[in-house]
C-alpha cells in the first residue's frame, strides 16, 4: 500500500495518506465540527479522543520513518535564512510562503488546486467557529478584539463587519499590506464599521490590553516551550476570552507528519509542530487560565483544535 502526498504548510498539517481514508473523514472535501457546547453547529468529541490507530505493516516501513527527522529540517531551514523560528517565518511568509497562502485564504479558484481548495474549506470554518463562540457572549459591537497573526485578514474582516473594534497584526508585511487592501473592499460604505487598525508585529512584541484575543492558526510555526512563552503573553493581554487554534498532537497525526518529511518542498512546509491539548491546557493553566470550551474541525487537509480560555 503505498503512501503518497503528505504535506505540511505554514498554518497546519495538511495530510493525505493514498490508500487509507482517514478516520473522521471518509468522504472528499466533509468538514467536521465538533466538541463545542452550546454551539448548534457542533458535537462533543476532540481530536485527542479519537479511535485513530494507524497499521503499519512490513520493516521498509520503520526504516523509511527512521530516515525523517523533521529537527533536522528546521535547522537547515535556520541555517539558510539566518535566524530562528521568528525569522524563518517571518521570511517565508513574506516570499514564497505570502503566494501559497494568499491562494488558500483568497476568493479566487483560478490557479487554486484541490488541496488547496480543501485547506480554505477548513480555515474557513475555523474562522466561523471562532465568530459563533464570540457571538455566543453576546453582540460584537464595541468589543475590542486582537487578532493576532492576522494574515490576510479572514477573521479580522468579519469581526469588525460585527461591529467589533479589531486590532490585527501579522509577523509577514505581505500579509499586513493585503489584509488592509481587502479590509478597505470589504468595509467601503459600510455604515457604523470601524476599519480594523493593521500593525506588522510579531506575537512576542504585541502590547495594549482587549476585550477579546484571538490567535488561530499561528502556533503550528513554533516548538512547545516557545508556544507556552507566546500564550502566556496572549493571556496578558486579554481581559475576558482568549480563543487558540492549533495542531493536534497525536499519535495518528504525529505519524503522517512524520511521513509528510518525506516529501519536502520549498513552498510546503515552515517546519509544522503539533501541540498536544493538554499541554496548550497546562500552559493555560500557569498563568491563571481554564479552557471553556473546545472544538475540533477536519476536514480531508486539515486539522485543527479550537479551545476557549477564560481566566479562573
Amino acid at each position: 500500500m503505498a503512501f503518497t502526498a503528505i504535506l505540511t504548510s505554514g498554518s497546519h498539517a495538511h495530510i493525505s495518506v493514498s490508500g487509507i481514508p482517514s478516520p473522521t473523514h471518509r468522504r472528499r472535501h466533509a468538514t467536521k465540527t465538533l466538541a463545542l457546547p452550546d454551539l448548534p453547529l457542533a458535537a462533543n468529541l476532540s481530536a485527542g479522543s479519537q479511535a485513530a490507530v494507524l497499521v503499519l505493516g512490513g520493516a521498509a516501513v520503520a526504516a523509511t520513518l527512521s530516515l525523517t527527522d523533521p529537527e533536522r529540517r528546521r535547522k537547515q531551514q535556520a541555517q539558510e535564512i539566518g535566524g530562528d523560528d521568528k525569522e524563518v517565518v517571518r521570511e517565508y511568509f513574506n516570499n514564497v510562503g505570502f503566494d501559497r497562502w494568499k491562494k488558500i485564504y483568497g476568493e479566487e479558484t483560478e490557479g487554486v488546486n484541490r488541496v488547496q481548495l480543501d485547506i480554505r474549506v477548513g480555515h474557513s470554518k475555523t474562522v466561523e467557529n471562532t465568530i459563533a463562540m464570540l457571538k455566543d457572549g453576546g453582540p460584537l459591537s464595541g468589543v475590542t478584539v486582537c487578532d493576532a497573526g492576522c494574515g490576510i485578514g479572514s477573521l479580522a474582516i468579519p469581526l469588525a463587519l460585527e461591529g467589533a473594534t479589531v486590532y490585527a497584526a501579522d509577523i509577514s508585511a505581505a500579509m499586513v499590506e493585503a489584509a488592509r487592501r481587502q479590509a478597505e473592499e470589504a468595509i467601503a460604505g459600510a455604515e457604523g464599521v470601524t476599519m480594523p487598525e493593521f500593525r506588522v508585529r510579531d506575537l512576542e512584541n504585541l502590547e495594549g490590553k482587549y476585550h477579546t484575543v484571538v490567535c488561530l492558526d499561528v502556533l503550528i510555526h513554533y516548538p512547545q516551550e516557545k508556544a507556552e512563552g507566546m500564550i502566556s503573553h496572549l493571556a496578558s493581554l486579554a481581559e475576558n476570552r482568549l480563543v487558540l487554534s492549533f495542531a493536534p498532537k497525536t499519535f495518528y497525526y504525529n505519524l503522517l507528519k512524520r511521513l509528510g518529511e518525506l516529501f519536502p518542498g520549498p513552498s510546503k512546509a515552515t517546519r509544522a509542530y503539533l501541540h498536544a491539548e493538554r499541554d496548550v491546557e497546562r500552559a493555560l493553566e500557569k498563568v491563571g487560565w481554564r479552557v471553556r470550551r473546545r472544538g475540533f474541525i477536519t476536514t480531508q487537509f486539515y486539522f485543527a483544535n479550537l479551545v476557549e480560555a477564560v481566566p479562573f
